[in-house]
């Protein structure tokens, strides 16, 4: 009864039943039952599938005799009967006849079974032995794979809680195999994404597609100080049978590979960021400026709070004594923050002049012009960082946690030091930030020690500039005069520009503009000597084109310089101004009762050229007419044309009748440019 039933079920679940769902399906493996005489009572269809006999062919028959070869009848009966009468199982592989004919070799387990009667039978499990050598084969090959391999392996059920992990994952993620079982997936996972990561799971578990090479950073409870990378992949497992029994991850360490791409990231910004610098620091001839822009290009890169302190001695340029360990005065150019924080409140505003003494850090840099260099800012840190104990406590509260400190150096002298705190970027300063903040700290300090020379320069030459010009013009009759000079901007040398107002017998005034070409100390002294030669041939009543040939001599003998030059007489009682002109710009007349032009006067050469004579042009001045002379850098910039630029200083002068001083601001704020390079002498007479 109970081989038929077996049949019956083999046969009436169709092609279900030879779908393998375990292990078991998977090996083939069959059972018989013999009774104490050998005879078969019992078959499964799996035994039908290992040995080629049906159930009606094998019930009822002596084992032996139907499957072992008559060679190995014995042995078998032997077996057979010591497993009977002792009890014990025996297992092993041995031969067996199969229905066609052929031998094939079985894996077996015999054993004892007894039933409610006392009957005793015996049980035999069989098993290709091939298919069954080759499944413990690949069994062996998989755990030594799974235990040996440097990729870290785990297996999750469907609620993804951890059944299995190999030693590679208690390597990486630092918590042993056993702490892991039966423990949630996120429970263990370092990263900040967990919910990305069991989305991506549970997406597997439903779909079957795998995910690979997903790419993680976080920071596991073995190395909590350090960034790692991992690459996870995601496999879902299923039986023969297709149930999901859970889902497999494979982890790899890329914390190496991560490390270096960061490292070669990290690289190519510093070079960029030194690259930027050439062009960015040092735009212009100011230290100010200089310091700004230094503070610009290394926030946020390189630190999150800058500061440029420059020594007061060399913004003075007076001579530093040697340094000691005594206190310095500092003068702060720059300050600048990747973004709002308190610690701005603890450093000191730009253009203050403060004391800071020896045993604070950004004075002990300058005192040895080497880095000082705090990795890692405690307590005991603060206090020689900030500039009081309320900048302490500031600084604490902003969450300072490394400082460097570089000091500018040019040309063997040291000038200050840039000031560097890191408060929302993690990483501490460290040697390669040392470097980078140096490479900065040297460009940006050539470039201030050139400006702050020729600041010094150019500060001299403007006093001396202003010196010889006159400070206001004198009571004149029938004649108002305003005046205006005005420097080039920083970033040029003050020229040779002048003007002046001479008066002269008869109530006569003369009315001089001049430009020297050339710049600097030079220049102004050149037209300091012009000028005092231009007031005293002014005063042997010389007409203007000879006065213009007396100062072409003397300008010949003034190392080459060329000068250019309008030299005009106006006498009130005449009402005849006589002009003459040397290569200088054309002077504009602005009649009461017309519209304004520039005078048609012969050009002449510049003074300095030698043997040419200067002719003189006679215009009348009636009540409220203007005179205007200027010189070029009034008009002249790099990206318009000449004629362009005096048709808007006509345009200017549409109104005659404005005060002076009014017209003479309105002329520079309205010709000039923030960059203009060149100075303005500007002179403004109108006839009463």
């Amino acid at each position: 009864m109970t081989a038929e039933s077996t049949q019956s079920d083999s046969t009436g679940h169709g092609a279900e039943a030879s779908r393998p769902t375990g292990l078991l399906d998977v090996l083939r493996v069959g059972a018989l039952v013999l009774d104490a005489d050998g005879r078969i009572v019992f078959w499964t269809p799996q035994a039908e599938e290992l040995i080629g006999y049906t159930a009606e062919e094998a019930l009822g028959k002596y084992a032996a005799r139907l499957i072992i070869h008559p060679e190995n009848l014995q042995s078998v009966t032997e077996l057979f009967a010591d497993v009977l009468e002792t009890g014990r199982s025996w297992a092993g592989a041995f031969p067996i006849r199969h229905k066609d004919g052929s031998t094939r070799l079985m894996e077996f387990r015999n054993m004892r079974l007894l039933d409610d009667l006392g009957d005793v039978y015996a049980l035999g499990i069989a098993a290709d032995h091939t298919l069954l050598q080759r499944v413990e084969t690949d069994l062996a090959l998989s755990e030594q794979l799974i235990n040996q391999s440097p990729i870290g392996l785990a297996l999750l059920d469907p609620d993804l809680c951890y059944l299995m992990v190999n030693p590679a994952l208690e390597r990486i993620d630092g918590i042993p195999a056993e702490d892991h079982v039966g423990r949630h997936l996120r429970e263990t996972l370092p990263f900040p994404d967990v919910d990305t990561v069991e989305s991506a799971l549970r997406q597997v578990l439903t779909t079957g597609t795998p995910l690979l090479d997903q790419y993680h950073v976080g920071r596991p409870p073995s190395d909590p100080d350090h960034e790692h990378a991992w690459s996870l992949s995601f496999y879902r497992l299923a039986d023969p049978g297709g149930r999901v029994l859970g889902a497999a991850t494979s982890v790899v360490d890329v914390t190496e590979r991560h490390r270096a791409a960061a490292e070669a990231d990290r690289a190519r910004r510093r070079l960029a960021l030194v690259a930027s610098a050439s062009t960015r620091v040092g735009t212009t001839l100011e230290v100010e400026q200089t310091a700004r822009e230094l503070a610009e290009i290394a926030t946020p890169e390189l630190a999150d709070v800058v500061a440029v302190d420059v020594l007061d001695s060399v913004l003075a340029c007076r001579q530093r004594r040697r340094p000691d360990n005594g206190p310095e005065f500092f003068r702060a150019l720059a300050l600048k923050a990747s973004h709002p924080t308190v610690a701005l409140r603890a450093a000191d505003p730009p253009g203050d002049l403060t004391t800071y003494d020896g045993d604070r850090l950004v004075t002990l840099c300058v005192h040895t012009g080497r880095p000082v260099l705090v990795r890692h800012v405690g307590e005991r840190d603060l206090p020689r960082i900030a500039r009081d104990a309320e900048g302490t406590s500031l600084l604490a509260r902003a969450g300072v946690h490394s400082y460097l400190a570089v000091p500018l150096i040019a040309h063997g002298e040291v000038l200050g030091a840039l000031d560097l705190k890191r408060t929302r970027n993690p990483r501490p300063f460290d040697e390669d930030d040392v470097v980078l903040a140096g490479e900065l700290a040297t460009r940006a300090a050539v470039a201030m020690d050139n400006a702050r020379w020729f600041q010094s320069v150019r500060n001299t030459a403007v006093t001396l500039q202003r010196s010889l010009l006159p400070d206001h013009p004198p009571h004149l009759t029938g004649l108002e005069v305003a005046s205006r000079y005005q420097p080039a901007q920083s970033t040029s040398e003050v020229g040779g520009d002048w003007y002046d107002v001479i008066p002269l017998a008869d109530d006569r005034t003369t009315l001089v503009v001049g430009d020297v070409m050339g710049n600097g100390i030079d220049a102004a002294a050149t037209m300091g000597r012009l000028r005092t030669a231009t007031c005293a041939y002014a005063d042997l009543d010389l007409d203007p084109g000879d006065v213009l040939h007396h100062l072409d001599k003397i300008t010949c003998d003034l190392e080459h310089y060329i000068v250019t030059c309008l030299y005009a007489v106006y006498d009130p009682h005449s009402r005849q101004c006589r002009i003459a002109n040397a290569g200088h710009m054309p002077p504009a007349l602005v009649p009461s009762d017309g519209a304004p032009a520039l005078l048609e006067l012969p050009s002449g050469a510049p003074l300095g050229v030698g043997g040419i004579s200067f002719e003189t042009t006679t215009v009348e001045l009636n009540p409220g007419d203007l005179l205007v002379l200027y010189t070029d850098g009034l008009v002249e910039t790099r990206l318009h044309p000449i004629d362009d630029r005096l048709n808007v200083l006509l345009g200017f002068l549409d109104e005659p009748d404005r005060p002076l001083e009014e017209i003479c601001d309105l002329l520079l704020y309205g010709l000039r440019n923030s960059d203009d390079h060149d100075d303005v002498a500007l002179l403004v007479a109108r006839a009463k």
